[in-house]
């Protein structure tokens, strides 16, 4: 029996079971015995239930769902019972119009969006996979067709003698063209220049934000065909959003940014082809002093709900294969599931930590933190919002001091030590901005600082 199907025990026949039997032939199947108790030992069935359901339980499976099921009388210690085997059905079955699924003792209907991917799953079809008969080649975007070119040439994904050829025939080698000679969505996604047309919140949306989640500072959005808006949105989120901090090496001239840039468009990559586009709603890009969330509202193929599994190695299933074929082809993804690795080796050259993924119903959040190296220079960055070192130490002498560095020494009567997360706590600033007011501290010789296996600690001198 194959490993997923369902086996289940019942000690007599009720009509209800139906909707079970449903929920096998959509799901992995499964097979229900009828005279058998919870624990599956044989209590048999009399001769005149046998003669009955041998007769009824077959005309009833056929009769409401249209689908044909085996069904056997078994013996057990002069016992008889009856076998009722259901295999996994190609196409969606419904029982008195409604849609089953049981896996294990869980009973579900299937219902919205979950029904139509359902539907689309059980004949060989993709969201991204259907047409739309009203577009034509024609309409699409000269230059996103062009920038896939560009782009498949110098990866080596497309020879330019496989470009020079009239775009219809491209779509068609794209798998972008079905096969009544329509494009599909994901030709629309891809390449036409107002996606939003056809299908609503087809855009990105970033903004900046200050200490809180209600302190909106500067917002834009990135429109337009999806194979222009990751560059789009690349460069302004490294232009617009994120300053690079600047150190040196000796003479050279280092800029640092809080995240590495090949692993922030990686992330991106993944949102635009695992989004569920039927939602309607914008990717969304958060960028803080500390810290970027990018949040999709999509799913992860089953299994990768966690951030340790997604970095394990695993195979390539897009939520969007069609669509995902394009950004493949263009070199701008990588297929089996390289991506992630791609991501990690970024996040290692810039010594930080891998971001972090909450994966569940309302979509996909993705926490990028600031490294190590960015934070530093954040702390000793005269340039930025923060109050100065040389500020502190003089209201310290002067006897004014800043609400927040009175919170952390007041802390420090009361308490041995603060950490970093402690005084983030008390006086509800970032992370950058505790750790230049307790270095500041440090070096005005009121506080110290004692590195320990979990990280620095400070306390009075």
């Amino acid at each position: 029996m194959p490993e997923h199907q369902t086996v289940e025990w019942k000690e007599s026949w009720h009509d209800e079971f139906l909707e079970w039997i449903c929920g096998y032939a959509n799901a992995y199947g499964g097979t229900l015995y009828i005279g058998k108790n919870d624990n599956g030992m044989v209590v048999g069935i009399s001769d005149k239930d046998r003669k009955k359901l041998l007769e009824i339980i077959p005309n009833k499976i056929t009769d409401t769902m249209g689908i044909v099921a085996d069904v056997n009388l078994l013996y057990e210690n002069n016992l008889q019972y009856i076998e009722i085997i259901v295999e996994k059905y190609p196409s969606l079955i419904s029982y008195h119009g409604k849609y089953f699924y049981r896996s294990g003792s869980t009973m579900r209907t299937i219902t919205g969006k979950e029904l139509d991917k359902a539907i689309l799953k059980s004949q060989g079809r993709t969201w991204d996979g259907m047409p739309i008969p009203k577009l034509k080649v024609t309409d699409l975007r000269r230059e996103a067709i062009d920038l896939l070119k560009e782009k498949a040439i110098r990866r080596g994904r497309l020879t330019e003698e496989e470009t020079r050829v009239d775009d219809i025939i491209l779509m068609e080698n794209l798998h972008l063209i079905d096969e009544e000679g329509y494009l599909i969505r994901a030709a629309m996604l891809a390449f036409y220049k107002d996606p939003e047309k056809w299908v609503t919140g087809s855009y990105i949306k970033i903004g900046y934000f200050g200490e809180s989640d209600s302190d909106l500072k500067y917002q834009d959005e990135v429109h337009g065909s999806l194979i222009e808006q990751v560059d789009k949105t690349v460069d302004l989120v490294y232009t617009k959003y994120m300053k690079a901090l600047i150190f040196y090496e000796g003479i050279q001239r280092i800029e640092q940014f809080m995240f590495h840039q090949d692993a922030f468009r990686e992330i991106l990559l993944n949102a635009i082809v695992h989004k569920d586009y039927s939602s309607c709603n914008p990717i969304q890009i958060s960028v803080y002093e500390d810290k970027i969330y990018i949040w999709n509202d999509g799913e992860m193929p089953s299994g990768l709900d966690s951030t340790e599994k997604l970095f394990l190695k695993h195979s390539s299933r897009p939520y969007n294969p069609k669509l995902a074929g394009v950004f493949f082809k263009s070199g701008m993804i990588e297929a089996w599931g390289r991506g992630f690795e791609k991501i990690k080796e970024a996040c290692a050259k810039y010594g930080g930590s891998l971001p972090e993924y909450d994966i569940n119903k309302s979509g996909i959040m993705v926490l990028c933190k600031a490294c190590d190296k960015y934070l530093e220079l954040l702390s000793g960055n005269e340039g930025n919002s923060l109050i100065s070192d040389e500020r502190i130490m003089s209201e310290l002498m002067s006897g004014k001091m800043k609400e927040q560095v009175q919170q952390i020494l007041e802390y420090l009567k009361y308490n041995d030590t603060i950490t970093t997360r402690q005084g983030m706590k008390i006086t509800g600033k970032s992370e950058a901005q505790v750790r230049r007011y307790l270095k500041a501290l440090c070096d005005c010789g009121v506080i110290e600082s004692k590195k320990t296996t979990k990280g620095n600690m400070y306390k009075m001198l």
